[in-house]
């Protein structure tokens, strides 16, 4: 059996009946199937910038013990043939936020978390939009389930921490886009489905997903952006 490592969680209140809204989520993901979706008329053209390094881990300086430490551990190396996730300073565009306020703990229920995962939590703020519009990005990889069925725990926390963030109404219909270069399936939905409104969008493929919460964005808008901004998080 392999070892879990327990993650903890910050789970308030919802402004929103959980039952109610994890109802419309899956009535939503019921009409998406989980196959890879090539392309969608009407759906963002999937391009962004290139990755971007992840950042570097702070160096660590072992204790005076008079012997010689261990080999400090490396990144989590993905398994052959998939991919894994890394922190980014720049996702989409745009620069990790580290001001006043910004997240500094899983601020969403990750589900079961194994050795060999990782597990990314970001935000990123558009600059000429203020603080307001901080994006939560959410991913794991190394997904010992149906890595669907992963976005969809991770879709039903972040609807959670949106509501308790002042978000409201309840979730639209879900609505694939192209996933872009990186392949898997990528959908979005709003809260509520409205021109102007706060939306999600998650994606996934053979061994990750990945979420993320966009404040008062177009559904478009914010799946052109999310497939961008996957590129530099998803390798």
């Amino acid at each position: 059996m392999p070892s879990h490592r327990p993650v903890t969680a910050r789970r308030l209140p919802a402004r929103l009946s959980l039952a109610a809204a994890g109802a419309a989520l899956a009535l939503a993901l019921t009409a998406c199937g989980p196959e890879e979706t090539p392309g969608v008329a009407d759906g963002p053209a999937a391009t962004g910038p290139a990755p971007s390094s992840p950042a570097a881990a702070p160096a660590t300086t072992p204790p005076a013990t008079g012997k010689t430490p261990a080999p400090a551990p490396t990144a989590t190396a993905a398994p052959a043939g998939k991919r894994k996730v890394a922190a980014a300073r720049t996702a989409g565009g745009l620069a990790v936020y580290t001001g006043q306020g910004a997240v500094s703990d899983v601020a969403i229920d990750p589900g079961e978390m194994r050795d060999g995962m990782n597990l990314v939590v970001s935000e990123y703020a558009p600059a000429a939009k203020g603080d307001g519009r901080r994006i939560l990005l959410v991913a794991v990889d190394n997904v010992p389930e149906d890595p669907n069925k992963r976005r969809e725990h991770l879709w039903r926390g972040l609807i959670d921490y949106a509501l308790d963030g002042g978000s409201t109404g309840s979730p639209g219909t879900a609505a694939p886009y192209g996933p872009g270069p990186l392949g898997g399936s990528v959908e979005c939905l709003g809260l509520p489905e409205a021109a102007t409104t706060d939306v999600l969008c998650g994606w996934a493929d053979a061994s990750t997903a990945g979420v993320a919460l966009f404040p008062k964005s177009t559904v478009k808008e914010a799946a052109a952006l999310f497939i961008a901004m996957r590129s530099d998080i998803e390798h």
